[in-house]
């Protein structure tokens, strides 16, 4: 529960960033390349929040640094409705992002230290769903404040995660399997030693999570602007609710299904599997959404790419909590995750870039590319099904 309302929250507070996209760019005068750079400094940020926040859960504990990360999104997703200044907008993208990046690793470490292992997919997948209902809940949200007050109302409500980490520190348990280690901590000599046989384990990983951003990034950051831009500028000028009623379905037949499948699949047939059917089907899905014009072509190819490119991200969570031992999971599993965030951050500049100059269905179209190198990728990486974690 603490684990899933925080990746949602999360979710809601990060995509009110591109649902009110077409607005900022209008409000602040900004192109597609700038709009873009701004995504990519939240995704920068992310990277390093994990690198703070999972050296710190593996000290402190999971659900302490889970509070911590969650406090830091929601009031930094506040101060965004007071920018005056794109320089403005994009420090406190920056800052939000730090908190972004931390939420993942200590909630998926949280989970995967409770959850036994012909469990944990499933477990881990309703935690990963949780995303779609986030960026659904956003979609609401931003269209009923857009109607009746300002983007800067939409930012606002994003302060209301705020309220879970008071009930995250009263009434969830550090795992067993943390506090056990605490009693009996390994030397920094041995710490050494885990680390450097993990190197290979984290660096297929890794690459596999970078490919898979890249593409997820530069999709997901643009399609909400590119349904709401005229058709002058590349878009497809879906009106307010048609864009709006878009987005909830594209969350909640395409992404929420796509991670919940994906547990099962992975519990029964293996993670390695999983992550490799998942990608490649994302790949064969992007082309025909990059050429759809119809708006109901529009929707369906779009919630197929959004079912399996979004759906594979559970068996990120799932290798990375089960490569990796206690005494190193967050720091791991948040270097193998949001390292590749912070890479791939990129792909909204990029993507925007190539919009600017050829069309976003260009730019969409490289990112089916990016999804196959992700598979190619996840072929070397190891099997982790039926692993007991130590």
């Amino acid at each position: 529960m603490a684990a899933g309302l925080g990746w949602m929250l999360d979710s809601f507070d990060v995509m009110l960033y591109s649902i009110v996209l077409a607005t900022l760019m209008r409000e602040f005068g900004m192109t597609k390349s700038t709009a873009g750079f701004l995504n990519t400094l939240t995704l920068i940020a992310s990277a390093l929040g994990s690198f703070l926040f999972g050296f710190l859960a593996d000290r402190l504990g999971r659900r302490r640094m889970l509070s911590m990360s969650i406090l830091t999104y929601s009031l930094f997703t506040f101060a965004c409705g007071f920018s005056t200044s794109v320089t403005m907008l994009a420090c406190f993208r920056f800052l939000l992002g730090l908190g972004m990046g931390g939420e993942w690793n200590a909630g998926a470490t949280l989970v995967a230290e409770t959850w036994p292992s012909h469990w944990r997919g499933r477990a881990l997948a309703i935690v990963q769903s949780s995303w779609a209902i986030g960026y659904a809940l956003a979609a609401l949200v931003a269209n009923f404040i857009l109607a009746r007050w300002t983007w800067r109302w939409v930012f606002f409500v994003g302060v209301l995660p705020a309220l879970l980490t008071f009930w995250i520190q009263q009434g969830v348990p550090e795992p067993e399997l943390w506090q056990r280690a605490q009693d009996a901590p390994v030397s920094a000599m041995e710490k050494r030693e885990l680390w450097r046989a993990s190197v290979p384990n984290l660096l297929g990983l890794l690459l596999m999570n970078i490919f898979g951003m890249f593409a997820w990034w530069g999709l997901f950051t643009w399609i909400p602007a590119y349904l709401a831009l005229p058709v002058s500028r590349g878009g497809r000028d879906f009106g307010l609710l048609d864009f709006t009623t878009f987005l909830v379905v594209l969350n909640l037949c395409g992404m929420f299904p796509g991670y919940l499948l994906f547990g099962a699949i992975s519990d029964k047939f293996g993670r390695k599997r999983a992550i490799i059917l998942y990608l490649i089907m994302a790949a064969l899905a992007v082309p025909p959404f990059a050429l759809a014009r119809q708006p109901w072509l529009i929707l369906l190819t779009a919630s197929i790419t959004a079912f399996f490119g979004t759906g594979f991200f559970v068996g990120s969570a799932l290798l990375g909590s089960e490569l990796f031992p206690t005494p190193i999971r967050a720091t791991a599993l948040g270097l193998s995750y949001n390292t590749a965030r912070g890479i791939s951050s990129l792909a909204p500049f990029i993507i925007g870039a190539i919009g600017e100059r050829h069309g976003l269905g260009w730019g969409f179209a490289s990112c089916g590319v990016a999804f196959a190198l992700a598979a190619a990728a996840a072929s070397r990486v190891p099997e982790t099904k039926g692993r007991e974690l130590s």
